[in-house]
């Protein structure tokens, strides 16, 4: 065992507990001053549940094609070179960097009716600004990075000679592909996907400014809490957050549970 490790594990586990457990804590107990009936119908309004739909379907949308363009953003940046690469690579850090509500009002200008790319668009009855779409969109920019840098770096440890190896025994490309690079990377890309999913959840500013925020149609749930919480119905806002807490956990539970069962099956 490593000389202070006691210190160094207290230290972990205080700083834990006080910025996570007890801010978590806190929601929960909130939540418990509430009744049963009045929790039930804080969570289960149908404005409510529109707005779950809307998060959980439109971050789910958004992290399935990221984890498709991200690989492949990944696989450009780290098996080609070409003029720019340096600068592409940049760009892919680019969401992490931006506020998120200035990449909102960027998103909005581009894709209203307006827009450079709105006004292209809606002739032809496309819209995107202020619309489900538009929010698919906001979450892509923001959830691509988390794909891209948890890939990338398994790419470039990849061994190549179990490639070459595969080659000359005759495998295709897209055998190579699937039968020795893909299981390699899996995890990586299932942990990609896991982060931008969780980090779409959670999104606020650069959503709704795009979103239009019309209730039953564009409206996230973390602006039904925020709503919550301007109406001072913070024991409201909690109930909405802890059910937004409870599936996010579920679901990043499933898709550790996917990793692991990922790596075993690799190991084997």
């Amino acid at each position: 065992m490593l000389p202070g490790f006691h210190i160094t594990l207290g230290f972990t586990v205080f700083y834990l507990c006080l910025i996570v457990l007890i801010p978590l804590s806190a929601l929960v107990f909130k939540t418990f001053t509430m009744t049963w009936e009045h929790f039930w119908v804080s969570v289960t309004a149908p404005r409510v549940m529109a707005s779950y739909r809307l998060t959980f379907g439109a971050s789910l949308i958004a992290a399935m094609v990221n984890a498709v363009f991200g690989l492949l953003v990944a696989w450009v940046l780290v098996r080609y070179k070409f003029p720019g690469k340096r600068i592409v690579d940049a760009l892919v850090d680019l969401p992490f960097a931006l506020p998120t509500a200035v990449a909102g009002i960027s998103l909005t200008a581009l894709l209203a009716g307006n827009g450079w790319i709105g006004q292209l668009l809606e002739p032809h009855g496309i819209k995107l600004a202020f619309t489900p779409a538009g929010i698919v969109i906001a979450l892509i920019f923001i959830g691509l990075p988390f794909v891209v840098r948890t890939v990338q770096p398994v790419l470039e440890d990849a061994e190549k000679e179990l490639e070459e190896a595969a080659t000359s025994l005759g495998a295709t490309r897209l055998q190579t592909f699937t039968k020795v690079i893909f299981p390699s990377i899996a995890p990586a890309l299932l942990t990609g996907f896991a982060m931008a999913f969780a980090r779409a959840i959670g999104e606020y500013g650069s959503v709704i400014f795009i979103a239009g925020n019309m209730p039953m149609i564009s409206e996230i749930t973390p602006l039904i809490i925020i709503g919550k919480l301007e109406q001072y119905d913070y024991t409201g806002a909690t109930a909405v957050a802890l059910v937004m807490l409870v599936l996010s956990f579920i679901l990043l539970l499933v898709i550790n549970g996917l990793q692991a069962w990922q790596r075993k099956r690799a190991g084997a």
